[in-house]
């Protein structure tokens, strides 16, 4: 693959087209992108970030980035937890999930900051916040190594890095995985949101995103110090932790 080609799902395509190709996707399934997820993953979807939230020590007066914050889950949790003296930024690079996210928050009594952000390219200074978190959202990132740097930079120092995120599962379970992925999610996602070719495209991005060890090594070359992972649900799922020192 040359420098200007890169993987959307299981096709190459020109790194300048990948933004609004993956952009196309979550237009097309904000709406309906909680629902899908409760679906799809029988609602562990749920579980998985309440453990995120619990195993961060956010306290109140902390600063955090949820980056590629989608319909705001972790935002939420981390506004609870930072309290009125915390400062907790809602951001996203898709304009429809953003909105679905801000609105539900505010239905919510939740006034936060908002931005729509590119992870490659955060508008906020460095040494800033007390805790970034991603969640499902770094395979989607045409450049991740740029994005990881980028999560380092504006960390203060003792700053946490999570990232939640899919990855290589237990490999007895992998034949069971892969029939559910290629040929159940696409005909849920025509089903209930009318749309099987994005979820068809989800499935390639888990399958195309790096594991977990090649995942460790990108974030320990971005900077980060004592990184580690938790595997959830037999790898289906594993959470990321480093540090800047």
């Amino acid at each position: 693959m040359s420098d200007q080609q890169t993987h959307f799902g299981f096709k190459n395509v020109a790194e300048s087209e990948k933004a609004q190709k993956v952009a196309e996707v979550f237009h097309s399934v904000a709406q309906k992108y909680d629902v899908m997820n409760d679906l799809m993953s029988g609602g562990m979807h749920r579980v998985w970030k309440h453990f995120t939230l619990n195993t961060a020590g956010v306290k109140p007066g902390d600063k955090v980035l949820d980056i590629a914050g989608g319909t705001g889950d972790l935002s939420r949790g981390w506004a609870r937890r930072a309290g009125k003296t915390g400062e907790v930024w809602l951001t996203d690079i898709n304009s429809s999930m953003l909105t679905v996210g801000r609105d539900r928050l505010l239905d919510e009594g939740l006034v936060l900051p908002v931005s729509l952000a590119d992870a490659e390219k955060l508008p906020f200074p460095d040494n800033y916040f007390n805790l970034v978190s991603v969640a499902f959202g770094l395979r989607n990132m045409t450049h991740k190594d740029a994005a990881l740097k980028e999560m380092y930079r504006v960390l203060k120092p003792g700053g946490k890095l999570l990232v939640l995120e899919f990855s290589k599962v237990w490999k007895p379970l992998s034949p069971f995985y892969d029939l559910y992925s290629f040929k159940a999610l696409p005909i849920m996602g025509k089903l209930v949101a009318n749309d099987a070719e994005s979820y068809q495209y989800l499935a390639e991005s888990i399958r195309m995103h790096p594991d977990q060890e090649t995942l460790k090594a990108m974030m320990q070359d971005a900077g980060f110090g004592k990184v580690d992972y938790h595997n959830l649900s037999a790898g289906v799922v594993a959470l990321h932790k480093g540090y800047k020192f």
